[in-house]
């Protein structure tokens, strides 16, 4: 199939792309580079350098490559800053996604996959958190992936676009050649282990008396390779117009990550201690018991050590990330 990945230069994307190559999808990027890398794409791949709302130039990346299915990983995505600069969001977010959508519509593209989060849901009232959880969004972020997915339902219905949007919370772990490299980085895995390596501040513990079995926040982990697999599942799914959450089977508390990046890297990591953020929940983990029975999918890097050992052998292979 031949597949556009929207913000394939960024490192979700990138996993995304390199999963669909190996199994034999023709694939184009199309990315603005403001958070992505083009070192992130392979030189080989088509790359298209252009924002999502510009509707011209992505219809006519659609029809010069002859699109027949998006990935749509292009967004901004940090919860902190889409309560603070909510417009952006929403004007990224939601306003490229109604323009990707346009161009799709006018070329015959008529299958998507949307890469939302599991930041619908907001506060769970149970976990793990599956599909059938209401969506209470607590962020602009949160509210401009679920407003693209209620225009992907109505899209469907009216225009019979397939499409199938894939909620999931912390991507991490890393291919041989790509990894994160957010400037700046705000997850947690990666600081660890650039503190870890001597090549960033302590981390802070923020909260320590949270009921979870060590008083630090709980958190649902799963390797970006089997999130990338799940996207390229969508693509042939059974079930257009479904919702699937993603997760590893289980949480970890945050004591737990920094005292298994000490296993992994042979180094301690330094910490401070700190207060609760506003608004953290303390135990975030999603179900995947849907996306097993229907699409056969299941995390292969189950194990967080698995994770964290391929997220510091690329800080090794690139300590200052792509080189651009």
């Amino acid at each position: 199939m031949r597949v556009l990945v929207t913000g394939g230069a960024g490192y979700i994307g990138s996993a995304v792309l390199r999963v669909l190559l190996a199994e034999g999808h023709e694939v184009v990027v199309l990315d603005n580079l403001v958070t992505g890398h083009r070192r992130a794409v392979p030189a080989a791949i088509a790359f298209v350098h252009a924002d999502t709302r510009d509707t011209s130039t992505v219809r006519q990346a659609l029809r010069d490559h002859r699109v027949e299915a998006v990935v749509h990983l292009a967004a901004i995505s940090q919860v902190g800053t889409s309560v603070r600069h909510p417009r952006d969001y929403f004007d990224n977010n939601v306003r490229g996604s109604l323009a990707l959508l346009d161009a799709m519509l006018a070329e015959g593209v008529g299958r998507l996959v949307f890469s939302s989060t599991a930041a619908v849901y907001g506060d769970p009232d149970t976990c793990p958190i599956d599909e059938t959880a209401p969506t209470r969004p607590k962020s602009p972020y949160g509210d401009s992936k679920r407003f693209v997915e209620t225009v992907l339902a109505r899209y469907g219905e009216a225009y019979g676009l397939q499409h199938t949007s894939l909620r999931y919370f912390n991507a991490a772990g890393a291919f041989p050649d790509a990894g994160e490299d957010h400037r700046p980085e705000t997850h947690l895995i990666p600081l660890v282990l650039a503190a870890a390596a001597g090549k960033g501040p302590p981390v802070t513990l923020f909260g320590e008396d949270y009921p979870t079995p060590d008083g630090t926040c709980v958190r649902d982990y799963v390797h970006v390779a089997d999130l990338a697999r799940a996207h390229a599942l969508a693509l042939a799914a059974p079930a257009p117009g479904a919702i699937y959450t993603l997760g590893s089977g289980g949480g970890h508390t945050v004591r737990e990550v920094l005292e298994a990046a000490e296993r992994v890297t042979g180094r301690p990591v330094p910490v401070v201690r700190g207060a609760r953020r506003e608004g953290d929940p303390a135990t975030l983990v999603a179900s995947s018991a849907r996306i097993g029975r229907e699409l056969g999918w299941a995390p292969r890097a189950a194990g967080l050590e698995d994770i964290l050992a391929s997220a510091w052998a690329w800080l090794q292979a690139a300590p200052d990330g792509y080189p651009d």
